[in-house]
């Protein structure tokens, strides 16, 4: 099981409706620090990404932010502290995340959270990579996508085996410590090479 060293956040851009979204961001920027974890996050000054990065920084942590061109002309990219790579495409953008970090932290968000959390997810289901993706389920806000994962592996769409793939966690601490213990489910087999995905 390799050492957790950095973890890579996936959240939202916007700060949502509840304070309890913000409030978890904050403080998974500060328990990295507290436990000696690098973040990896998409590389904006915004929203929850934004408060995350920011928490880490404050605290000591390393923080790498990646994020393509394009969307650093739109977006306001974080300034001092954060080690930024800029990339070409979305792509290029979620392959250096996952290669920079050993899991992933999967806080409230939209499509694009959603999105990448689930590329996360497939890639350790082919075997691609074998870190571990952790839903921090703020306030129940991942339980109605959790549910529908259940319902994809009641209906034979994903298997049994991959269903616990989707971790969740309900605070900050919990989430780390999954990832930290994560290991591929029994029966997982290598589909692909980390290079052909």
């Amino acid at each position: 099981m390799p050492q957790l060293k950095r973890v890579c956040v996936f959240c939202g851009s916007s700060v949502g409706a509840r304070p309890a979204y913000a409030e978890a961001a904050r403080a998974l920027g500060q328990a990295v620090a507290q436990r000696g974890i690098g973040l990896v996050y998409g590389g904006g000054a915004v929203g929850l990404m934004g408060i995350a990065a920011d928490a880490a920084l404050s605290a000591g942590a390393e923080v790498i932010g990646v994020i393509p061109y394009g969307l650093l002309k739109r977006e306001v990219g974080h300034g001092g502290g954060v080690e930024m790579h800029i990339v070409d495409t979305m792509h290029e953008r979620k392959a250096k995340m996952a290669e920079l970090s050993d899991g992933f932290v999967v806080l409230p968000g939209g499509y694009g959270t959603l999105e990448e959390a689930v590329e996360a997810l497939t890639w350790a289901q082919l075997g691609i990579q074998e870190k571990g993706v952790v839903f921090l389920d703020v306030e129940g806000y991942w339980a109605p996508f959790l549910d529908a994962l259940d319902h994809m592996a009641e209906q034979g769409f994903v298997r049994r085996a991959h269903r616990p793939l989707a971790m969740r966690a309900a605070s900050v601490g919990e989430a780390l410590d999954a990832l930290a213990t994560f290991a591929p489910p029994d029966g997982t087999q290598v589909w692909l090479r980390p290079e052909q995905m």
